[in-house]
């Protein structure tokens, strides 16, 4: 093996070199199906285990594949997840995606912020969504809005109109946010959307940062880093729909205890717009 290539690739470019898509190395590695370590929260692929597994050697997957946390992306929660050394991998691709991934045993734990009818958040999608064996942990609740730049007058969802909004992927609960609000305000129709796809709060802001967006539904956490303005709307519950199984696996155990860290609570302060009061709280527990 040449010693100037790289000791592990990463998930784009294993799904490069079998011709897949992304999704599909995922789920090969939560099904322990291929070689893979679980290093910074990211899933890493060691080359000579995976070259010795593509011509059919002895390597074998490493064990616990399903050590995956999947669903919405939440700044804090991707940071927490590789200061805790964890051990966990992450998979953000919308609230809804996570409840399929976690329902499949792909995940372990799915983060979500998917509004309920009642006003409530998250308890109707976990419980239509989830069977027996799962259970909604609080994570923090966070103030979502809209972001944009400081030059733009956005007083409200009304202001929207005619603006080029960040296009979120169809499973993340923002979009679904989102779109309940432009309905309500009679706008379903009166917005342009991005070609490109924002899948995480970071790269939503990104797209209004760098001029691809003129607004996104957001977090104040994901505007700070940026310099953007943030408009609050509402505050939304973030929980974590976990296996309970897993829950009590090292993983998980090791989070949530880094969670009831002091460094942990000022990261959130930090950050802004999180309330970790309701941190840990079981919220609803499937039969």
């Amino acid at each position: 093996m040449d010693d100037a290539r790289p000791e592990f690739l990463t998930t784009s470019e294993v799904a490069a070199l079998l011709r897949v898509r992304e999704r599909k190395v995922y789920d090969l590695a939560a099904a322990g199906e291929i070689p893979c370590r679980r290093l910074i929260g990211k899933l890493l692929f060691p080359r000579a285990d995976i070259e010795r597994w593509l011509g059919g050697g002895a390597a074998r997957p490493a064990p616990g594949g399903g050590a995956i946390v999947a669903g919405s992306h939440d700044p804090l929660l991707e940071w927490a997840i590789r200061e805790s050394g964890s051990g966990l991998a992450t998979m953000f691709d919308g609230s809804l995606d996570g409840l399929d991934q976690l329902a499949a045993g792909a995940a372990c734990a799915a983060g979500l912020h998917v509004p309920d009818d009642s006003g409530d958040w998250n308890v109707a999608a976990a419980a239509a969504r989830l069977g027996a064996g799962a259970a909604l942990i609080g994570w923090a609740r966070r103030r979502r809005g809209l972001i944009h730049h400081s030059g733009r007058a956005i007083g409200g969802i009304g202001a929207l109109r005619g603006l080029r909004l960040a296009r979120r992927q169809q499973t993340a609960g923002a979009a679904l946010w989102l779109t309940a609000m432009l309905r309500a305000a009679g706008l379903a129709d009166a917005v342009r959307w991005t070609d490109a796809v924002a899948r995480t709060e970071t790269e939503a802001a990104a797209m209004v940062a760098q001029g691809e967006a003129d607004a996104a539904a957001g977090l104040e956490a994901a505007a700070r880093p940026f310099g953007l303005t943030f408009l609050a709307v509402e505050d939304e519950a973030f929980d974590l729909a976990v296996d309970r199984r897993a829950w009590f696996d090292p993983p998980l155990q090791r989070l949530f205890a880094f969670a009831r860290t002091p460094a942990f609570a000022a990261k959130a302060g930090a950050l802004g717009g999180y309330d970790i009061g309701g941190l840990g709280a079981v919220r609803w527990n499937g039969p």
